[in-house]
This record gives structure tokens, C-alpha cells and sequence, in this order.
């Protein structure tokens, strides 16, 4: 306590002790995968599609994180992180692959400008390199000139020199290759004049992945396991596994082990959902067989859906097909900003979608919703829409989508906001301020639609009293909150009741 020693008037800022409890980001998603360029087995945020292109390419052949984290975007997705996986420079069809690369010759001090293919394999031994005079030449002034077949990019008047005419700086924005070196040790040197350089080496695939190229190890920040140190994290999607599994450096028993993992890190960490991903070209029969058969998953922590999406891969200039986690996460994302996590990400129109890899009909979907897989429908006049919100467990308390997300939401809330209630006196006015706090915060989640309920009361219940603090709880140095809510539940099934009535009779109370 402060000393008052002479006489006066005094100010003291004074804390009440609690602290109001603010929400958490409900829509921050993770993806595994993957990309030409960027850190190996590191967890980078991107909140664009500019940034993930800066960071790691653009659409890569037969690789789908590319494209999954662009429909991510494009369908209201805000906040990813990225986890590049592989082993070597570049990873295709889930195989390492070694990547065509050029050191353009110098007769200069310093290092040779190196440059690497953006396209791995033999696809980068096509990319032509000029250097040329520039168009404003001095000293050190020259042009770069990148082809590969009828495309070309001309980078002028750059230099070595450091600034903003730097090669290095310039190449960022290249969709054909990439500087290779490291110019910390060492100034680089001007590249001589020539035409017509060819980069080489590369290669085709020779090495196989297996399921801990996916999920790696908490300890060693590796696959998605590293991601156990992401605390923001809502979501999970591995679109590549199945372009791991469709170039056959996975079998159906890998996609599983993978999908299981998933699973149990989303269980694990309690606070994310796993958005799974079905092989390919699979009618309604047979989904629903795989579903039930084959994967047998059960977790309130995991969604499914089906089909495969039809896009446009800009790459290769014409559609490709693409498992649906990515879209889906933007979907989730979007729904999230616009109307709030209680509600069930579903009858949202899915952006930047041509067409389906399968249809469906009602009876196919009464066989499908049942078991937890979330239909992608094709409605006339109404486009491509997400028609499901389950989850894949068989306990109907944890059978919507968004009751698992609302809770998600409300316990991590809670835990992040309380942190100031540990080591502090548990006593009775402990026990009234945490009480007070949490119920204004589901107060605040009541209002705004989540719960069910006329008043308050009805919605939630918060108790920290004596009863459930009892002096053997306290001896121990337990406090305990018992919190009950009340979701809202989303109308799955409308029902409308028709019925023929004379006129002039009474209508039934």
C-alpha cells in the first residue's frame, strides 16, 4: 500500500481485477501441401493470394495447395498459414523433384547469378535466358530476358548493385524462374552479354512420400503436427494428398493413416476442425461406401464433403478437377464475417466453380446426409451451393457443424480471457467476478443469435459458488465453472403442412 506522509489529495488508478472477455478468430485456416518455392516445413502466414504467390509460385502441374488456398480466398477466406511440405527444392504429383537451374557465366568479381525454374522437372529445361544491353546502359546497367515458349519477361535496366533496380528484387516477380543465391557473403557479379542460355537439370520424379511427409512431428514444427504451436488456428485442409495419391506416391492405406492424423491433431488440440477431402470420381454408391467402409471415421472434430470441384487451372489454361477443403474453408470463413459462427456454413454459394465431378439426386443424397457426407449441389438458378453441415460423429449432441464450431469459439474465448484469474485469492469474490464476466460474454453471444432462448436464462447458466468450490477443491488449489449453453440448431429439415379446409370453417386451436 502507498505511504501518505504529508498532507494533500491524492489520485491512485485503481483495477477492478476482472477483465472482460473478448472473442476469438473463428476462421483461420491451414494448409498442407505442395509448392515450386518457398520454406520447407514452416508454418507462414499469408492473408492474400499476392503473398502466397511471393512466397511460394504460383499454380503448380498436378499440385492442388496452389489452387485450394486461391478458392480459399476468392470464396471469403482472410487469414491462412501455409505449410510447404517435401524434401528437396520442388515437389510434384507428391514426389521430389529435381528442378531445372542456370549460372549465368561472368568474367567479373563475385558470385555467378543463378537462377532456378519455377516449373519443376523437365518442364523448366524449356526456359531461355537472354542478357542484353539496356535500354538506358551504364556500367552496370543490363537487360534480362526470361522465355519459355511463347511467353517472355523483360526485366530492364536492372543491376547487381544493391537498391531498387536489383536483379534479385526484380526477379520476385518473374512467373518463370528464381534467384538461388545467397548475397549476404558476397557481392554478385554482372552476368556478360549472351543469348539463348538454357537452364537444365531438370528432372522426373524418383521418391515416394509417406504419411509422415504429411504429418510430421510436434517436436521438429514438422507437417501439420508442427502446426500444435498455432494457437489461432481454426481449420485444417491437406488438398495435396490426393494428388500424392492420384500420382501413386501414396496408397489408399497412406490417405487413411494421413486423414486419421488429422483427425486426432484437431481432437488433440480441441479448438480446429479437419475439412477431409474424398478420392476422386466417385459416384454417389460409392462415396457413401468409402465413407462408411473404407474411412469409418468418427470425430465431432472432422467434416467431409463431395464432390470434386471443376476449375479453371489458369497454368495449363483449361478446367482441371480439385478436392473441395480449400473452397470449403472460404466458405466456412465467409459465412463466419457475414453472419456468425453459429450459423451452419451451408447454402452458400461456392465462388470460381464451373461444374461438379458428380451429380446427384435426392434419393442418392437421402442415402449421403445421414452418414455425414456434405453434398455439393448444382441448383438451377441458384448455382453451386454447399447443401450439408454435419460433422462425421455418430453423436447427435455433436452432429451440426456449427455447434462444434460455437463451441470451439466459446472455450477458447473463455480460457484466453480468464488467464488473470490464476494464483489469484479463491474466494468469494473471485468466484462472483468470474462469474459475472462469463455471463456477460455469453450474454453477448445470446444477443446476437447463437443461443436458444427468450431471455438469458433460458440461453445459458454460469455457477461458481461454494458448492461447486468446496474446501477440498480449494485446498487443492481448484477453482471450478460450471457453464451450460443452449446452440441453436439449424433448420435442416423445413417442413410445410398443407391441408384442404371448407370454407367458412374454424381452424383448429
Amino acid at each position: 500500500m502507498p505511504s501518505y506522509l504529508s498532507p494533500g489529495v491524492y489520485v491512485e488508478e485503481v483495477s477492478s481485477g476482472s477483465k472482460p472477455i473478448e472473442g476469438v478468430g473463428t476462421a483461420v485456416a491451414a494448409f498442407v501441401g505442395f509448392a515450386p518455392k518457398g520454406p520447407l516445413q514452416e508454418p507462414v502466414l499469408v492473408t492474400n493470394w499476392t503473398q502466397y504467390t511471393q512466397t511460394f509460385g504460383e499454380f503448380s502441374d498436378s499440385c492442388y495447395l496452389a489452387h485450394a488456398v486461391y478458392g480459399y480466398f476468392i470464396n471469403g477466406g482472410g487469414v491462412a498459414y501455409v505449410v510447404r511440405i517435401g524434401s528437396g527444392p520442388a515437389v510434384q504429383n507428391g514426389k521430389d523433384v529435381p528442378v531445372a537451374r542456370v549460372e549465368l557465366p561472368t568474367t567479373g568479381p563475385g558470385k555467378s547469378l543463378a537462377l532456378r525454374a519455377l516449373t519443376a522437372g523437365v518442364g523448366g529445361n524449356s526456359v531461355s535466358v537472354a542478357v542484353e544491353d539496356a535500354s538506358e546502359p551504364t556500367d552496370d546497367n543490363f537487360k534480362l530476358v526470361v522465355r519459355r515458349g511463347g511467353k517472355e519477361e523483360v526485366f530492364d535496366n536492372v543491376t547487381v548493385r544493391r537498391g531498387p533496380a536489383n536483379v534479385v528484387a526484380a526477379l520476385r516477380r518473374s512467373e518463370l524462374v528464381t534467384t538461388e543465391e545467397d548475397v549476404k557473403g558476397g557481392a554478385l557479379a554482372k552476368p556478360d552479354k549472351g543469348t539463348g542460355i538454357s537452364l537444365s537439370g531438370g528432372g522426373t520424379p524418383d521418391v515416394k512420400l509417406d504419411s509422415e511427409s504429411y504429418v510430421g512431428n510436434a517436436a521438429d514444427r514438422t507437417g501439420f503436427a508442427g502446426l500444435e504451436a498455432v494457437d489461432d488456428i481454426t481449420m485444417l485442409c491437406v488438398p495435396d494428398l490426393m494428388s500424392a495419391r492420384l500420382a501413386g506416391a501414396i496408397d489408399d492405406d497412406g490417405v487413411k493413416a494421413v486423414q486419421l492424423a488429422m483427425i486426432a491433431h484437431c481432437e488433440l488440440m480441441a479448438d480446429r476442425v479437419a475439412v477431409l477431402d474424398p478420392p476422386p470420381e466417385l459416384r454417389p454408391q460409392q462415396i457413401k461406401h468409402w465413407r462408411i467402409e473404407t474411412a469409418g471415421y468418427d470425430s465431432k472434430y472432422a467434416a467431409l464433403y463431395w464432390p470434386w470441384l471443376k476449375v479453371m487451372d489458369p497454368g495449363r489454361g483449361k478446367p482441371i478437377f480439385l478436392p473441395p477443403s480449400g473452397h470449403m474453408a472460404g466458405v466456412w470463413a465467409r459465412s463466419d464475417a457475414t453472419r456468425g459462427v453459429h450459423k451452419a456454413p451451408a447454402n452458400e454459394v461456392v465462388r470460381g466453380v464451373l461444374d461438379l465431378q458428380s451429380t446427384l439426386t435426392r434419393g442418392e443424397h437421402d442415402q449421403l446426409n445421414p452418414n455425414g457426407i456434405n453434398c455439393i449441389k448444382s441448383l438451377p438458378g441458384q448455382g453451386i451451393r454447399v447443401w450439408g453441415a454435419r460433422t462425421l460423429s455418430s453423436d447427435a449432441e455433436w452432429r451440426y457443424l456449427n455447434v462444434r464450431r460455437l463451441f470451439n469459439y466459446i472455450e477458447k474465448s473463455i480460457l484466453g480471457g480468464t488467464n488473470w484469474v490464476v494464483f489469484e485469492p479463491n474466494d468469494e469474490f473471485l468466484w462472483t467476478a468470474v462469474q459475472r464476466i462469463i455471463s456477460m460474454f455469453l450474454r453477448r453471444i445470446w444477443r446476437s443469435g447463437a443461443l436458444f432462448g427468450q431471455t438469458p436464462e433460458q440461453a445459458f447458466y454460469v455457477k461458481c459458488d461454494a458448492e461447486n468450490n468446496p474446501a477440498e477443491n480449494r485446498d487443492a488449489g481448484i477453482l471450478t465453472v460450471d457453464i451450460g449453453v443452449a446452440p441453436v440448431k439449424p433448420a435442416e429439415f423445413v417442413v410445410f403442412r398443407l391441408s384442404q379446409f371448407a370454407e367458412g370453417a374454424e381452424l383448429a386451436e
